[in-house]
């Protein structure tokens, strides 16, 4: 090989791994997609924060409803339609409970480098389960693990849905304990903070519950759902 095709073929082999790179860095960001309306957060004076909860439901649902109910806090859930129509009770008593249900897909998968076929069906089949809990209010979207390319926001943008992303994730590392999940939380939500938490599957999160509640209302914050947030 020459020096010319040498230097074409490294070229070649540059642009490609900064693509790679590049699309790589957007499937995984938290505050860009390619179309859409994408939220990690929202710019506001006021002291407002969206409490929201990824995946199930499980069977510690009920007892975060109780939290909830006792600490009289309205609060997001980006449901799994898999796990909604595996437990339809606990679906109908959190929509029945006054929350905001949100679309987290049908089965929880990466919908990166799927079809746009598969994105509709994740997409659609899971605002049947959740239409079937009863719940009538504004339905956003939260991608799976966060990740999304191409076809998922081109979907969303399509059908003017909102993804909904986070800025504030204390226990998404997993492994964490209630202190250092309740500490994460308040060191870093401002206001307008989307705090994600995944209280159905991790006792340590659902514990930290009631404290990060309790803190962040002697801080002056005042909880909303999604929907209300994006309102400021």
């Amino acid at each position: 090989m020459n020096r010319k095709a040498l230097l074409i073929g490294t070229g070649a082999l540059v642009v490609v791994i900064v693509t790679c790179v590049g699309l790589y860095a957007v499937m995984n960001s938290r505050s860009f997609q390619f179309r859409g309306v994408l939220v990690r957060h929202v710019e506001t004076t006021e002291n407002v924060v969206a409490l929201t909860f990824d995946d199930g439901p499980t069977d510690r649902t009920p007892e975060l409803l109780s939290i909830l109910a006792a600490q009289q806090v309205p609060a997001t859930f980006y449901l799994v339609g898999r796990d909604l129509d595996a437990h339809a009770e606990y679906g109908k008593a959190i929509a029945d409970a006054g929350h905001e249900l949100g679309n987290h897909s049908y089965s929880h998968r990466r919908l990166v480098f799927v079809s746009a076929g598969t994105v509709r069906a994740e997409v659609e089949r899971a605002d049947a389960a959740i239409a079937r809990t009863g719940y009538r209010g504004p339905v956003t979207f939260r991608p799976p693990y966060g990740k999304k390319l191409i076809g998922l926001p081109s979907y969303l943008a399509d059908h003017h849905r909102t993804t909904v992303m986070w800025d504030v994730e204390p226990d998404s590392a997993g492994g964490a304990d209630t202190d250092r999940i309740v500490a994460d939380t308040l060191a870093r939500t401002r206001p307008g903070s989307i705090i994600l938490l995944h209280a159905m599957y991790q006792p340590a999160s659902l514990a930290a519950v009631p404290r990060i509640v309790g803190e962040l209302r002697q801080r002056g914050y005042r909880f909303v759902t999604v929907s209300e947030l994006l309102r400021h």
